[in-house]
């Protein structure tokens, strides 16, 4: 599914508009209808009392509109309009006076009014801004949107919880709304998926307004959210007359004193995500470690016992994964140096390796085209520097891969796949990954993957994919707290048996899945 920016979406409403042969009113109509019935759907008639706060823009028409069918509805509403310009739309006006015409008179809030009394029962539907917002709120709108974020109500967004922008970060934490709920329009936006603004959002869900669907296909986006219709077209069935010679061969390079277990996790992953053949160099410390936890893989060793000196083998690999449990020493650190500049397997690069990378930056133009770089938020900051916002992240992340010619997998609670201008954010995973190891797990899948003829690309989104979808999984019966590494692991099959497992509708699309 594509994520588009505010511009984009402002052309598939205009081009919606004149296709149909409707009104930008209309269009308003039928989005706020759409948030009604999913209101209706839910409450049947209860009578919670719902505070609607509306700006005097698009955004706070919508919630006009809302109100106006829930009054026709004889549910218990207050409306307020948040007047914080004289400036209005012309469908916010309209929908002002037609809800007037039903004997409902909102209240006009401003920098002098006391706020209104909200009961932690009470519901309040946020329509104070939408996608348009490009400046910081007035001081006493801050203080409203503190003042609905302290009463404990369920808050409901339209479209995105008011105070967020569309494409910068976040300009202050106070004024925005934290939304338990967020009814959006026809597509998700990114800030749902960025550490410092998807915090913002408890829960979202796409709803259909009708915009032109061949316009939204033709549209090229820079970001693309990854789900399981996504990953089941690049998906590889195996053949009836193959065997383990078809499937590629692992090289996972890693390990030293007290962290073999790091290449165990690796090594195991590989071979669960369905590489023929999977070997583990290591340290000599490391091979019985290695034969008793993982018997399926091959070992090989360093002639050094407690770290990595020098890497040398005589197999063939289709792909590499290094870095895990490798630690720094300067021993290891010019055995990484040597090994980069001599190799042209694809590589699948981790931890350590990628904090060598970070201190031995003449060392980024040695690496293979399309080489799979996997880092945590503070192993990114090492590689590309520090950055203002997440939005300027992933453009020092885009600039840094069209550079390099590498993908980086920027892991987090929306792991993000970036290849040049492109992102893939994935919506698999949950906050158990949080966990020493995970990021092992997930190197020896991609790695795996690759080894049987997935593109580096492909390999990385599937594999996040793969890789969070296990974890959900997994939780299922143990619990956010007590998933580890393995746990991942024992579910990768249930993972992949998944993809081809027809489920209920996807609540974001409102789609079968499958």
């Amino acid at each position: 599914m594509k994520i588009f920016n505010a511009k984009q979406i402002y052309e598939a409403d205009k081009f919606t508009i004149d296709k149909q042969q409707i009104t930008s009113e209309q269009l308003m109509e039928r989005a706020a209808i759409q948030i009604f019935n999913w209101m209706h759907s839910r409450m049947q008639g209860a009578q919670a009392k719902i505070h609607l706060f509306c700006g005097i823009g698009n955004n706070g028409g919508d919630g006009l509109v809302l109100a106006r069918h829930l009054q026709d509805h004889d549910y218990n509403i207050e409306v307020f309009v948040v007047n914080y310009s004289e400036h209005r739309s012309k469908d916010f006006l309209i929908n002002l006076d037609r809800l007037k015409e039903k004997g409902v008179w909102p209240n006009f809030l401003n920098e002098q009014s006391d706020f209104p009394a909200i009961g932690k029962d009470d519901i309040v539907v946020d329509a104070i801004f939408g996608i348009g917002l490009n400046r910081v709120p007035d001081e006493w709108v801050i203080r409203l949107m503190h003042h609905l974020n302290n009463s404990k109500a369920f808050i409901l967004s339209i479209d995105m919880p008011s105070g967020l922008f569309m494409e910068a970060g976040l300009p202050n934490t106070e004024g925005v709304i934290k939304a338990n709920y967020v009814l959006t329009f026809q597509v998700p936006k990114l800030v749902f998926f960025l550490p410092e603004t998807g915090k913002y959002i408890d829960h979202w869900e796409i709803l259909d307004i009708g915009l032109d669907k061949e316009f939204l296909f033709t549209l090229k986006s820079q970001f693309e959210l990854i789900g399981k219709n996504e990953v089941l077209s690049m998906y590889v069935p195996r053949e009836k007359y193959s065997h383990k010679g078809s499937y590629g061969h692992s090289l996972i390079i890693g390990g030293s004193y007290g962290k073999i277990g790091a290449v165990v996790l690796a090594a195991k992953g590989s071979m669960l995500a369905g590489s023929g053949l999977v070997t583990a160099f290591v340290p000599r410390c490391g091979y019985l470690p290695l034969q008793t936890a993982l018997p399926e893989a091959m070992v090989i060793t360093d002639n050094e016992e407690l770290e990595i000196s020098e890497i040398n083998f005589s197999m063939l690999p289709s792909v590499i994964g290094i870095g895990v449990g490798i630690g720094t020493t300067a021993t290891t650190i010019k055995a990484f140096s040597e090994f980069l500049k001599r190799n042209r397997l694809p590589l699948v690069i981790d931890a350590d390796g990628l904090n060598i990378l970070s201190t031995n930056q003449d060392l980024f133009k040695e690496m293979p085209p399309q080489t799979v770089l996997t880092p945590h938020p503070k192993e990114l900051e090492r590689l590309i520097g520090k950055w203002a916002d997440d939005f300027d992240k992933l453009k020092k992340a885009k600039e840094f891969s069209e550079k390099y010619d590498c993908i980086l997998v920027i892991k987090g609670a929306n792991t993000i796949t970036v290849y040049k201008d492109m992102g893939y954010v994935n919506t698999t995973g949950n906050p158990g990954m949080a966990t020493g190891g995970s990021g092992d797990v997930l190197t020896g899948v991609i790695t795996g993957l690759i080894a049987q003829g997935y593109s580096a690309l492909n390999a990385s989104i599937f594999g996040v994919y793969i890789h969070g979808k296990a974890a959900d999984i997994a939780v299922e019966k143990c619990g956010f707290q007590a998933l580890i590494a393995s746990g991942i692991l024992d579910n990768i099959g249930k993972a992949y048996l998944d993809l081809f497992q027809v489920s209920e509708p996807d609540v974001a699309t409102g789609e079968s899945e499958l």
